[in-house]
């Protein structure tokens, strides 16, 4: 199978194209944008067929020069939440997206893109409906901004097109997005390099470090995608686990699979020193999602029957693979 997968290089990217490899599959072509050089180990040991650079692939996509795969699974963004260049999100992540869009329904060719969860705002529901839409932030309307494209053109699409919203996601391969990067990637590195995890007192009615979050592991997000390749089906789809479960639970499975032994619980944790709370940021005030859960029924209605793994599952598994890396 033909394949083109942009942001390659990136976090989810380089999780699909590993995935796709294992299932056989190495007609890929990768596009990115490798300014930041270090993101090529991402893909150190995968098998493509060939390397675009971003900005060459606007260009021939523009100049019709590509030859046709058989799906497009569209990764490359802006995911930073706190940038503030608005001209260059909604190029990057709004623009980008439509001209594949574009060329995409006139080649016939299955596209599926990431979205993401940071279109609902505060929530407090998490359903791929309008009304429950109010991001926060450039990204997430960079990202919404699209969504509202797909939905205007449902009725004259030539062939599917595939939304994924995204919660917040973990796993291998995301040391390359710094603090954007996930929780539990953090906690691991914060408890080797002192001995302790931080995290938020308490804000928005939660008791410090209940804040609760809808974490999916990445192997889960990338199981979503290959679903969505083997049963095109056009829509908007949440991924998470549909669970919302609070930072103390990341922080407690990163300690304990450091740690060995015995598992602690929660109190003992904060008692002995190894989890702390910092005072919450005021520059996060009326911008934090406090809480998230993806309401699954869209995505179980699309066929997508599998379990996702618990923050206990996923970030001991990953803390493993880090220390195995």
């Amino acid at each position: 199978m033909s394949v083109i997968v942009t942001g390659a290089a990136g976090f989810i990217g380089a999780n699909l194209v590993k995935a796709l490899n294992e299932r056989g599959e190495t007609d890929i072509v990768a596009v990115d944008n490798l300014s930041r050089a270090e993101k090529f180990a991402n893909l150190a040991d995968c098998e493509i067929a060939d390397y675009l650079d971003k900005d060459d692939f606007r260009t021939r996509l523009a100049r019709n020069a590509i030859n046709r795969p058989e799906i497009v699974f569209h990764q490359g963004a802006c995911s930073d939440t706190m940038a503030t260049d608005g001209r260059y999100m909604l190029d990057n992540n709004f623009r980008y997206t439509l001209e594949l869009f574009d060329w995409c329904q006139s080649h016939r060719v299955p596209l599926v893109y990431a979205s993401s969860a940071s279109v609902y705002g505060l929530g407090p529901v998490y359903a791929e409906g309008r009304e429950h839409e109010r991001p926060l932030n450039v990204y997430g309307y960079s990202k919404f901004l699209f969504d509202q494209i797909l939905r205007r053109r449902l009725g004259s699409l030539a062939a599917p097109v595939t939304g994924l919203r995204y919660f917040n996601v973990y796993g291998p391969r995301e040391a390359h997005k710094g603090r954007m990067a996930s929780v539990a990637f953090h906690h691991f590195h914060q408890f080797r390099a002192g001995g302790k995890v931080r995290l938020f007192e308490g804000s928005h009615g939660y008791a410090p470090g209940e804040q609760r979050r809808d974490f999916i592991h990445v192997a889960d997000a990338v199981a979503v995608n290959l679903h969505f390749a083997d049963r095109p089906r056009t829509g908007i789809f949440n991924v998470g686990t549909g669970r919302a479960q609070p930072f103390n639970d990341v922080a407690l499975a990163v300690v304990n699979a450091l740690r060995g032994g015995e598992p602690l619980a929660l109190a003992a944790a904060v008692e002995q020193g190894l989890i702390e709370y910092v005072p919450f940021p005021e520059a996060l005030r009326g911008r934090y999602q406090a809480y998230t859960q993806a309401d699954l029924a869209q995505l179980r209605t699309a066929g997508y029957t599998a379990s996702m793994a618990s923050v206990g599952e996923g970030v001991a598994a990953y803390v493993r693979w880090l220390l195995a890396s």
